[in-house]
């Protein structure tokens, strides 16, 4: 016979009201959120390799326009790749001073995530412009199509991120860290360091393979 094991506040499905039982106990409340958010990631993990297998095939598909080696600049994309790997530095820093329950350092935390996301968001943005400006754009070739749509997805989830990043800050500065705040905490963390990840695919596929001989 299972043994029921009612889950105390810390432990309890934020906005559910459903219990987890097991003939061991209750299991861990990051555990649960943490395995369904990851399965959530996985998932839009697919999406973005579904745009990649498309990049690869296009790849070389200019139409006698612009390719990647008179457009990609290494040096603009380096210093993206700088801000997302340090934001996410800072991302980790903040988790781990939440578990020390350290409230300054983990606004500073948030604080740095948050403009060093900001300043990748914007340098891309400005990539951007500067291709339109000089006539490539998505409707230029397939190669333009795919590449804009690839980076652009991964930007557009940057954004998401920051918007959600923004309501976690607030939330906590309204309502101070809760057991339910641990968790939300830990789902975002896990979504940036995935998009960090993602953005060294697209570095080493599009960037880097696209300028190298």
């Amino acid at each position: 016979m299972t043994a029921t094991v009612p889950l105390d506040d810390s432990d309890q499905l934020a906005g559910t009201g459903f219990e987890v039982h097991s003939d061991e106990g209750a299991a861990p409340r990051e555990e649960v959120v943490g395995f369904g958010f990851w399965v959530f990631l996985l998932s839009d993990i697919v999406i973005f390799a579904s745009f990649f297998a498309a990049y690869a095939v296009l790849r070389n598909s200019t139409a006698g326009g612009a390719d990647s080696r008179a457009l990609f600049s290494l040096g603009n994309v380096a210093l993206e790749t700088l801000c997302l790997l340090l934001s996410s530095y800072a991302c980790a820093l903040a988790h781990v001073a939440l578990a020390r329950r350290a409230a300054a350092a983990f606004l500073i935390g948030l604080a740095a995530t948050f403009a060093l996301g900001a300043l990748f968001l914007t340098l891309e943005i400005r990539e951007f412009a500067d291709f339109l400006a000089r006539g490539a754009t998505p409707q230029s070739s397939a190669f333009l199509s795919a590449f804009f749509a690839l980076v652009g997805l991964h930007g557009a989830h940057i954004s998401a991120g920051l918007i959600w990043l923004a309501g976690l800050a607030a939330l906590f500065v309204l309502q101070g860290s809760g057991a339910r705040y641990g968790s939300r905490f830990f789902c975002f963390a896990l979504y940036w360091h995935a998009l960090d990840l993602v953005w060294i695919g697209i570095f080493t596929v599009v960037y880097l393979m696209g300028v190298l001989p």
